[in-house]
């Protein structure tokens, strides 16, 4: 199978793992922003391709303009010298994300990761304000977050064309989980990169034309989720269908009993980081969630535990 490269728009080439790493608290949910950076440290050492703070595993939601700045300084000067940092700076208003974008020029972020504006509904004209805006408060490559099941607010293809005119969008995280309108938006728009934003579609995504994933699965086991990136990228396709499976098996534990994201903490401690609680509502698994999914891992056909 031949690789598929990074779009030609794309100024930072970005390829193979890019977890959306975790934003650590403390135990009353103060932001720990050592931990935090020790965790982009964690999932680097681990090969990780590149990091992106302040995704969804990010709680980017339930953080404070000040606490989200701080967080992209922390990472950026954590590993920014070794991979690109492409930071999250969404906000439901133009005016926020901005000037969040404005904040991770500041302090040497590689690329901003632009999600939907989210809560009130966005038209087409919006849409498209909204991104030039971002686009031109800044130097920096802009990549378009898609998740409309958290957003509210889905892209059309005829939307995504418009977008892909705007001279500093080099690509798309799309975790719509709509592989014919992935599949469609790669087909067109060959000049983007694209990444799956999904652990349930990271094979099926390099198979028709991704360059890579954010992988909240690779935010504990990078290992396994790089393994399986490099086996495709050498073209050795059985054996990254084989580890896709795995990985379906670990999603699936992270998501038994419970919100995936408290999965991705809790099985942290199952590696020995301990990034603190989620900020409330969010929480943790309970104990007894907590045992089932280590049952689950356990029975996972791969040497978790010697990664």
């Amino acid at each position: 199978m031949a690789h598929h490269d990074p779009g030609a728009d794309d100024p930072l080439s970005l390829r193979g793992v890019v977890p959306p790493t975790v934003t650590a608290f403390e135990e009353d949910e103060s932001v720990d922003y050592e931990t935090t950076a020790a965790h982009a440290r964690f999932v680097v050492d681990r090969g990780a391709h590149g990091v992106f703070p302040l995704g969804t595993n990010g709680e980017f939601p339930l953080l404070s303009d000040e606490e989200r700045d701080r967080v992209i300084e922390a990472v950026v000067d954590e590993v920014g010298d070794e991979v690109p940092v492409i930071a999250g700076v969404g906000a439901p208003s133009t005016h926020r994300t901005v000037a969040h974008a404005e904040h991770a020029e500041s302090v040497g972020a590689d690329g901003i990761v632009v999600v939907t504006p989210y809560y009130y509904p966005l038209d087409r004209e919006g849409a498209l304000e909204h991104y030039r805006r971002v686009a031109e408060a800044v130097s920096l490559p802009v990549y378009i977050y898609h998740i409309p099941s958290k957003t509210g607010n889905d892209l059309s293809l005829e939307t995504l064309a418009d977008l892909a005119e705007i001279d500093a969008v080099a690509g798309v995280k799309d975790s719509s989980k709509d592989v014919p309108w992935l599949a469609q938006a790669i087909d067109a728009h060959s000049d983007l990169t694209f990444l799956a934003g999904s652990d349930s579609l990271i094979f099926t995504g390099l198979e028709i034309g991704c360059s890579g994933a954010v992988s909240a699965v690779a935010n504990v086991f990078p290992e396994l989720v790089v393994e399986c990136y490099e086996a495709y990228d050498d073209g050795d396709e059985d054996r990254a269908r084989e580890l896709q499976s795995t990985i379906f098996d670990v999603r699936d534990a992270f998501k038994h009993g419970g919100a995936y994201m408290s999965g991705v903490k809790t099985a942290l401690r199952l590696r020995d980081f301990d990034a603190g609680p989620l900020r409330s509502p969010l929480r943790l698994k309970d104990d007894d969630s907590a045992a089932e999914m280590r049952e689950r891992l356990d029975a996972v056909e791969y040497d978790l535990d010697g990664i």
